[in-house]
């Protein structure tokens, strides 16, 4: 069924003549009435799933301590593995190149697949991109110097 704007149930009401006090009362009944709906809705709806961002490195020589590297941010819901993420990533390229546009424009890459594999098949394995394009990833060594006072 159609959702209509109250606006025009009174003016409705208005152009069939009734008078005031019935326009008044069918009007409050719709909205106490469209109220009740909308909380059984919102009671209705499974919370929002708490999600944490991952970073995947691109370290194809393995030499992560030495070099400047780029990667993608990734999301995955909270109560998962970490280490599953890539295993997301590739299982979704995969469905991905399965599909028509996929078996034509095909992934060979993590990184392609941050590209080109859409939120349709991310969302079946439950992981976001949150960044098509690698990012530069920097390297700390998780120390602030020490404010000498004078």
């Amino acid at each position: 069924m159609a959702k209509i704007p109250i606006e025009i149930i009174a003016e409705a009401l208005n152009s069939n003549h009734l008078d005031k006090d019935t326009i008044s009362k069918v009007m409050n009944d719709i909205a106490h009435m469209a109220q009740v709906l909308a909380e059984e809705e919102k009671a209705q709806r499974e919370p929002p799933v708490k999600k944490q961002f991952i970073i995947a490195v691109s370290d194809p020589r393995g030499t992560l301590p030495d070099e400047d590297y780029v990667g993608w941010v990734l999301q995955i819901p909270e109560s998962d593995n970490p280490g599953t993420t890539i295993e997301r990533v590739k299982r979704a390229a995969y469905e991905y190149n399965i599909s028509k546009k996929g078996r034509k424009y095909p992934v060979k890459s993590i990184g392609e697949a941050c590209e080109a594999v859409g939120a349709k098949f991310q969302k079946e394995q439950s992981v976001a991109i949150k960044t098509k394009l690698p990012v530069t990833v920097l390297r700390t060594d998780n120390v602030l110097p020490k404010i000498e006072e004078e």
